[in-house]
């Protein structure tokens, strides 16, 4: 797992960030889930197949399958005076996935499959069934699943040209073979998609981090960004690594703060590199003037701040 993976993970993982983005996507930014409603859930994805016979004789059989999520978390859902579970999968994604349709199926698949063998477990161990058909099926006719929505969140300044859709992936693509082949869509958050107006449905930092992805490669759109949005002034240090990590923007950001003024680290970053620059250019042409006769190493090395030795080095490997 790379330093990229690791950094969105710890950041989705926080409750009004994850809580967050699901409200963009699901209520159009309106704050329906509660960060105190989610309830953080184990994301190794194990689907246990038991095969019996009927009656239970005979030998049986286990099918292990296993796989991990970045992001797995429980909500509660009130339904007049009873509660239902809602299961809530987050997986960022740094880079395009194009297979992501096929990837989300099998975790949502698993997930499905899991409650299934759970209920079954309950059942053989409280002998509950009712019917054969119940034992053989391993569940029971009343009973009922809990929803799992998987929302992929990408990280990335590139629009997504993955396919968002099972279908957009098979090679047949006649109507009448579609329509009865099963379909799978992605549920997406992609900031090049994302218009300016609605990253104010965020109410969580993912807004800024978002934005500045989506312009980060466009230098007039992201000093537009920076002049603009007051709250990348003060932005909680996750939100700022984030950006640092995923737009490789060497601003430093002091580990004991929890804010951090993106803005002010931007243009430090900015006046760095101007001032590398002038020194690198003033020592190339002093490394010029040297092998032209015109100066001395000694005087050179005193005029570039460094030693005999250091800028002798430095002409060999210019010289390379």
């Amino acid at each position: 797992m790379g330093k990229a993976d690791i950094v969105t993970k710890e950041y989705m993982r926080k409750p009004h960030v994850f809580a967050d983005a699901f409200n963009y996507y699901l209520y159009d930014g309106r704050q329906v889930i509660k960060p105190s409603e989610l309830k953080e859930m184990d994301t190794a994805e194990i689907l246990s197949i038991v095969e019996e016979t009927a009656g239970g004789k005979g030998k049986s059989r286990d099918y292990g399958v296993q796989k991990y999520r970045d992001i797995l978390k429980s909500l509660t859902v009130m339904s007049g005076s009873e509660a239902s579970y809602v299961l809530l999968g987050g997986e960022n994604q740094t880079d395009i996935h194009y297979a992501m349709p096929v990837k989300n199926m099998v975790y949502d698949a698993i997930q499905y499959g899991s409650q299934v063998s759970k209920a079954a477990a309950e059942h053989r161990r409280d002998r509950s069934f009712e019917s054969r058909a119940e034992f053989l099926s391993g569940f029971a006719k009343e009973d009922k699943l809990q929803p799992v929505i998987t929302l992929v969140i990408h990280f990335g300044a590139d629009p997504w040209d993955g396919p968002r859709s099972l279908h957009e992936m098979l090679a047949v693509q006649n109507e009448t073979v579609l329509q009865y082949a099963q379909d799978y869509r992605i549920h997406l958050i992609d900031p090049g998609s994302i218009a300016q107006k609605d990253f104010k449905k965020f109410a969580s930092s993912l807004r800024e981090v978002l934005n500045y992805i989506k312009y980060s490669k466009d230098e007039k759109g992201l000093a537009r960004l920076l002049e603009e949005d007051e709250r990348l002034k003060k932005l909680e240090v996750e939100a700022a690594r984030v950006i640092e990590t995923i737009t490789h923007t060497d601003f430093a950001i002091d580990e004991k703060t929890e804010l951090v003024n993106v803005c002010q680290a931007v243009e430090d970053m900015m006046k760095t590199r101007e001032q590398k620059g002038r020194e690198l250019g003033q020592r190339d042409m002093l490394i010029q003037l040297v092998r032209k006769g015109l100066l001395s190493v000694a005087d050179a090395a005193s005029e570039a701040g460094l030693s005999c030795e250091a800028f002798e080095r430095e002409m060999r490997l210019g010289k390379n």
